[in-house]
């Protein structure tokens, strides 16, 4: 019974205050966890007095409640909540292990996520996320990274999840495995191919690849000075667009961001670097003009 219940909230708690008495601000959208301070602290009342806290604190539909160290759990106790059709589960864990093993898996499976398409890999421990339309050479792009030593996360689908507030992780279906199309060849095991070292589970995001087709129309970025931005589960990520054309070697390319993007975590801002000292070449001839006033 109230194995269907759905958990909403990620933390857990005691339920100390409410088996006091005190509900008004009782987190009843949480797990329960009855250690042995609450299981000890039920068996100092009387029995009417314990089933009506229980009763009060059960009627606020909590999904479920775990009570720890293999304590018995008195009839009373399974009455009311079988009443309210709250599920009771025993673990033979201490409540600090409870605590521990639980909170950090409700995180990973409430975690906010969605799916992508798209290429990951980690270059140069950077996770870099290829996307772009079908066909533009992600797969290709990828499979030759690996092949100079980086590393496959996902192809075609990845998997996104954010981890606390700013931390997006992604990973491959797992029925896919560490399989790509290449479209003239067919579906490739990379693992396979270039052994264990050129694949992992997941890799945390930090930038974001658009691959498109070459375009006379459209201005791109040559300086770098202001860098685009793209938002993926509420998290800003940097964002910078790669046009193609015959010849450009995308490879290349793609360790150079990765390269660039440990130096910018690092402080260093070429761009930046550059553009300051051009602005202090500049400055004695700006001054000059300035104080020309025929």
């Amino acid at each position: 019974m109230g194995l269907d219940r759905s958990v909403t909230d990620s933390d857990v708690s005691g339920p100390g205050l409410a088996l006091a008495g005190y509900l008004e601000r009782f987190p009843a959208e949480r797990i329960q966890v009855f250690g042995e301070t609450e299981m000890n602290y039920l068996g100092t009342l009387g029995k009417a007095e314990a089933e009506a806290r229980l009763e009060a604190l059960f009627a606020h539909q909590v999904p479920a409640a775990i009570v720890t160290k293999g304590q018995p759990v008195p009839e009373y106790f399974l009455a009311r909540a079988s009443a309210h059709g709250v599920p009771i589960f025993r673990s033979a864990a201490t409540t600090r292990k409870v605590y521990r093993r639980l909170k950090p898996f409700l995180e990973r499976a409430l975690a906010p996520s969605t799916t992508m398409h798209g290429s990951l890999a980690d270059v140069y421990g950077v996770g870099m996320l290829l996307t772009g339309p079908s066909g533009i050479g992600k797969s290709e792009c990828v499979l030759d990274l690996v092949e100079r030593g980086h590393r496959l996360v996902a192809d075609d689908m990845v998997l996104v999840s954010r981890a606390g507030n700013d931390v997006l992780i992604g990973r491959g279906a797992e029925l896919q495995g560490h399989h790509m199309e290449i479209r003239g060849i067919g579906i490739v095991d990379v693992q396979a191919l270039f052994g264990i070292r050129a694949i992992r589970q997941q890799k945390r995001i930090e930038v974001v690849v658009q691959l498109e087709a070459w375009d006379d129309r459209k201005q791109y970025d040559r300086t770098g000075l202001d860098r685009a931005h793209t938002d993926i589960l509420g998290v800003e990520l940097p964002l910078l667009t790669i046009p193609l054309n015959p010849g450009k070697n995308i490879t290349v390319i793609a360790e150079v961001i990765a390269m660039d993007h440990l130096l910018r975590y690092a402080g260093v801002d070429s761009a930046a670097r550059l553009n300051a000292r051009l602005l202090d070449a500049m400055r004695p001839v700006r001054e000059y003009l300035e104080q020309d006033v025929e």
